[in-house]
């Protein structure tokens, strides 16, 4: 009894100290103060309805959206027939395939941030918004890679080779065989690459520009001149929105069926 006691009481402190920080965020966003402090002066919606109103806010999140799905799509579809080919062949190279791969997880993404501005995009004048879609791309395609093996190191290939030997192409066999006895891999990639995508900050602050910056550098900017609870309140939503997607996946997609 008392050891069962003990484990709860641990739990239980472990879970307040994980889970703490966002409550604390989230009781501040709802004050009706006009500065950020907890314990919160009072309740208000103000400061979640301002989030909707300020216009950079808007604009970031509209180009961090647009890094997030189109970075994580493109690193999906150069990922996925990496991880065929490195998990069905035996390639000469392949673990220096994996070694470059897992380098933007490996090196600091500071590190990764000024190499990029100073080798490739100012000496070849990249566009903004081109330069931070290719840098999302990279930074997202290890987990797209590791993931994607991982679905498909789980899946015999024997049962592709019947497909081909039942008369499909091997093609054919990738996209009626593996491909939906891989979704649940893919989903969780790009579920991961996502949120990965939107909350990356130090290599965006190397390359965000003159009207184009993702949303966690309007943040950074906003609280250098601002510190109201707006912030906050983005940061709530911001959290909930991460924990909907990820219920939504699992409530109509159900990853548990798939992985």
């Amino acid at each position: 009894m008392t050891q069962r006691l003990f484990t709860w009481v641990t739990l239980g402190l472990l879970m307040l100290f994980l889970i703490g920080p966002f409550l604390i965020i989230v009781a501040a966003s709802f004050s009706a103060g006009d500065t950020l402090a907890f314990p919160p002066q009072g309740f208000s919606l103000k400061w979640i309805v301002k989030v909707f109103t300020v216009e950079s806010f808007r604009e970031s999140f509209v180009t961090s959206m647009f890094l997030a799905i189109g970075g994580t799509g493109a690193a999906l579809i150069l990922g996925i027939p990496a991880a065929y080919a490195m998990s069905r062949y035996q390639l000469p190279f392949s673990e220096t395939v994996k070694t470059v791969v897992s380098a933007p997880i490996i090196v600091p993404g500071i590190i990764v941030g000024l190499a990029l501005l100073r080798y490739f995009v100012v000496p070849f004048q990249i566009n903004i918004t081109l330069a931070l879609f290719l840098a999302h791309t990279a930074l997202v395609l290890p987990y797209a890679v590791r993931v994607v093996s991982a679905s498909l190191n789980n899946l015999r290939s024997d049962i592709e080779e019947a497909a081909v030997l039942l008369g499909s192409t091997r093609l054919g066999a990738f996209f009626r065989v593996v491909m939906p006895n891989i979704r649940g891999g893919i989903l969780s990639a790009f579920i991961l690459g996502f949120v990965t995508s939107f909350n990356q900050v130090p290599v965006s602050l190397f390359l965000s520009g003159p009207g184009v910056r993702t949303l966690p550098i309007d943040m950074l900017g906003y609280m250098e001149i601002v510190f109201d609870p707006s912030i906050a309140a983005l940061s709530s939503l911001l959290a909930f929105l991460s924990i909907g997607i990820v219920f939504l996946a699992e409530r109509f997609l159900g990853f548990s069926r798939y992985v």
